[in-house]
């Protein structure tokens, strides 16, 4: 594709803040606005994977890496079918990618989805503004001469606390991923699930029938499936009633149960442990977690607004907590005392890595053989 000379942008807190910028892929003959929660990630690499990571739905993304599509995109790295964020916003965007198995540049990539990127921003001014008064709402746009009326625009946008989201990046219809040779049926609830779950799953020979977001338990149980695996996804968990009554049924049937980061917080629900949410998250490939069972830590990659309240979670009799993340004690793993259920707040399936935690897919298939 051919670009036209970028054109000023803008990126607008909710609180006010300015924050200019330029924009690589803008349509020159048009305006061009996005809205979202703003977030930041502070991953050095994989960024064609957080892009396309449903649990990013409703979110503008800020990259903390100074350097943003020099090793352009490749159709197998992707975890949807489509970029998921609404918008990005970095400091430095290649227009001109190398590297030798990259399909497409990613300016190529955001533009095909009317994805706007705005470029050229003060991004460590703008992540130091969002760690010191947390997530808000913003919006991006081509329309720098309207601050006032882009600000009356984002008052009305909704906040991402009570949002559920999932019904926008589950899939519509039941879909099967299976061999011949596997061994194990998973029902995947799907409310947001990356790609790379799947993939890590069906290495371990699981039959996966993965299931739209508002599938009642009985016809997720009509199939005789091993065991149940909620996924990630976007948004507030408490709006997703059906997700936390499926939970709260396998629970009670000592159905082998697994989740991973929405899941978790659906499976603290479905116990009555609250859930809340978070300053500004936890969003990276290097965060740190300690597993209270081994002793061992773990670098793990991380993508989440709302967290497993802290003093419910330690004060439940239901629960043992087995995870914690080592940078604010936030609840990183637990699992329910007496049940084949577990989950984990963080991404063992992570792409491009880090892969401390990858056992846990294998501890998923022993509970579900021991069961």
């Amino acid at each position: 594709m051919k670009y036209q000379q970028k054109k000023d942008a803008v990126v607008l807190l909710e609180d006010g803040s300015v924050f200019f910028g330029k924009t690589p892929n803008a349509n020159s003959s048009e305006v061009q606005t996005s809205f979202g929660e703003i977030c930041f990630n502070t991953g050095m690499t994989g960024y064609q994977e957080i892009f396309t990571d449903p649990s990013y739905f409703g979110q503008i993304m800020v990259t903390t890496n100074a350097h943003i599509g020099n090793y352009g995109t490749n159709a197998d790295e992707s975890e949807s079918n489509s970029p998921k964020i609404s918008g990005l916003v970095c400091k430095n965007f290649s227009m001109f990618p190398s590297r030798v198995n990259m399909d497409k540049s990613l300016v190529d990539f955001l533009t095909e989805s009317n994805l706007l990127v705005v470029s050229d921003v003060d991004t460590r001014a703008l992540v130091e503004h969002i760690r010191e008064n947390g997530a808000m709402n913003a919006v991006i746009s081509t329309e720098t001469n309207n601050i006032e009326g882009l600000h009356a625009q984002l008052a009305k946008q909704p906040s991402m606390k009570g949002l559920g989201l999932a019904n926008q990046v589950s899939t519509k219809e039941i879909y099967d991923l299976f061999n011949e040779t596997d061994q194990t049926k998973v029902a995947v609830l799907d409310l947001g699930v990356k790609q790379n779950i799947l993939r890590n799953l069906k290495k371990r020979n699981c039959s996966l029938k993965v299931f739209p977001f508002d599938t009642s338990y009985e016809e997720l149980m009509s199939w005789k499936p091993d065991a149940l695996f909620i996924s990630n996804g976007p948004g507030d968990p408490e709006p997703l009633t059906n997700a936390i009554q499926i939970a709260k049924k396998a629970i009670e049937e000592d159905f082998p149960l697994f989740g991973i980061c929405l899941g978790q917080q659906i499976i603290s629900l479905a116990l009555g442990i609250p859930t809340e949410k978070m300053h500004h998250g936890h969003r990276g490939i290097n965060h740190p977690v300690l597993n209270l069972q081994t002793g061992k830590g773990e670098i793990t990659s991380q993508n989440h607004g709302f967290v497993v309240e802290k003093s419910a979670a330690e004060s439940s009799d239901l629960i043992e907590i087995t995870h914690k993340h080592l940078n604010d004690d936030s609840i990183a793993g637990f699992k329910v005392k007496g049940k084949p259920c577990f989950c984990v707040q963080y991404h063992p399936e992570a792409g491009p890595g880090p892969n401390d935690a990858t056992y846990l897919f294998d501890q998923f298939i022993d509970m579900i053989q021991k069961k």
